[in-house]
């Protein structure tokens, strides 16, 4: 038996945007189903918002999200949590970063990708959607 984590991220109406452009960061697929789509709709003005939506890739990228509906309590907090991005490849990890962090993409550089202590290349950004990327080339720990 094995099992698989994927970070669900919930918004506020921004869930199929924040999507579709981690779609063009990542690459992959992109479901999306609307409250009217899963008739499940208690606010007509939310019915379009996306009720369960993910990006999947073949290299390994998984992302999910939602819009809390208004009727919900919502708080997104200062960085309750962050993604993760790890690979071993500096070039692909580089191109990630590149693309989420391009001119007009909204992120602001919370820690520029480029060599640490830890790791090859290490950085941090928050996107316009909020949340808190973390970029990092692994490599095993020596402890």
């Amino acid at each position: 038996m094995s099992i698989a984590t994927t970070t669900h991220i919930n918004l506020r109406g921004t869930a199929r945007e924040a999507l579709t452009f981690y779609q063009s960061v990542f690459g992959g697929d992109l479901v999306a189903v609307t409250y009217r789509d899963a008739h499940s709709v208690t606010d007509e003005a939310e019915a379009d918002q996306v009720m369960w939506g993910q990006v999947q890739s073949t290299t390994g990228f998984h992302v999910m999200a939602y819009d809390v509906p208004a009727a919900r309590p919502y708080d997104a907090g200062v960085a309750p949590y962050f993604v993760s991005i790890r690979g071993a490849d500096a070039n692909e990890i580089g191109g990630y970063w590149e693309a989420l962090t391009a001119e007009g993409t909204g992120t602001s550089v919370v820690v520029p990708l480029a060599p640490a202590g830890w790791a090859p290349l290490y950085g941090m950004a928050t996107d316009r959607f909020g949340i808190t990327w973390v970029f990092d080339v692994a490599v095993a720990y020596e402890g």
